[in-house]
């Protein structure tokens, strides 16, 4: 077997090792579900090893999806850490063997308190089994593992059966998107889902208006003091009612003569997009992209451009459309 042929082989075998597991759920994974659900406190994640790591996975993806959850190191645990469960979390064993001396030797810690235990485990006579109030069955056959006993399979097992708990949790909650990125506001699906235009928008004295009655040489100072390429026209009640950009300023010096005398409501783009201070910076983007422009003027209510926004502002704050 060549090694194209091998590594197909063993990414078929994991895959039928979730399937195998699929196959083995109960009706009691839905009281796995309902004491994740219904947990009052927080969901305690623990394991060590392989499993432990698996476990900080597992216990991530629940915070980071509106379930309260940390991951406890077993070793750790009996050493203090014991201390940051309460009476009201829900604890998720996850062990292969189901007889690791670690986890053990915090079960009665849990009994004392009356915390309900969720085993994931792919030996459900264990002790650790036999002493938990729900268990997962999420074990595979000896000959999924290399050598028959190096963790491979059986911790894929283990992260499919948390990614699927936590997903029916995150439908249970109705959590949306939205309530993800705040969750996540570092990262690229927060800036798209919470930065708004005002957040990067050039506003005050950065804000490149002028009035229609103006001429276009003064319109081409107004531009260069403010080094955002375009300027916005104004009617004598401040409303806009054009813009210039330096796309346009091009297109005029090549079509007249000597226009730099002419007004510029005569020479201005009319109706020129614009967009509101809360606007949403990716749909912002999308405009841009739409008609192919890299300015838009942000007006208020009253349609007084208040501020100018660059393409090159969204850019910069991370906001790259999917």
């Amino acid at each position: 077997m060549d090694t194209r042929d091998e590594i197909i082989e063993i990414l078929k075998k994991e895959a039928r090792a979730v399937l195998e597991i699929s196959e083995k759920v109960d009706e009691s994974i839905t009281r796995v579900v309902d004491l994740i659900y219904n947990c009052s406190g927080k969901i305690v994640v623990t394991g060590i090893g392989k499993t432990g790591i698996i476990a900080r996975k597992i216990s991530a993806t629940f915070a980071s999806t509106g379930t309260p959850s940390i991951y406890l190191h077993p070793a750790e645990g009996i050493h203090g850490d014991l201390g940051m469960v309460d009476s009201d979390d829900v604890i998720i064993i996850i062990s292969n063997s189901g007889e690791t001396s670690e986890l053990i030797d915090i079960i009665p810690y849990f009994k004392k308190h009356n915390n309900p235990i969720i085993c994931l485990t792919g030996n459900p006579e264990s002790t650790l089994a036999k002493v938990s109030d729900v268990t997962v069955n999420i074990g595979v056959p000896k000959e999924y593992e290399p050598l028959g006993m190096v963790p491979m399979a059986s911790i894929t097992t283990a992260l499919s059966m948390g990614n699927a708990l936590a997903t029916v949790i995150l439908r249970k909650r109705n959590f949306k998107i939205e309530d993800y990125a705040l969750f996540h506001p570092g990262g690229t699906i927060g800036k798209i889902l919470l930065l708004q235009v005002k957040d990067v928008m050039h506003s005050g004295d950065e804000n490149p208006i002028i009035q229609e009655n103006h001429n276009l040489k003064e319109a081409i100072l107004v531009m260069t003091s403010k080094g955002l390429g375009c300027v916005s026209i104004i009617d004598n009640q401040g409303k806009l009612i054009g813009i210039i950009t330096d796309g346009d300023l091009r297109r005029i010096l090549q079509k007249y003569e000597n226009p730099l005398k002419s007004k510029i409501n005569s020479l201005m783009t009319k109706n020129p997009k614009c967009i509101t201070p809360i606007t949403m910076g990716i749909n912002a983007l999308k405009l841009m992209e739409k008609y192919e422009i890299t300015m838009l003027p942000v007006v208020d209510e009253n349609y007084y451009p208040v501020a100018m926004l660059h393409m090159h502002d969204l850019i910069k704050a991370g906001i790259v459309e999917k």
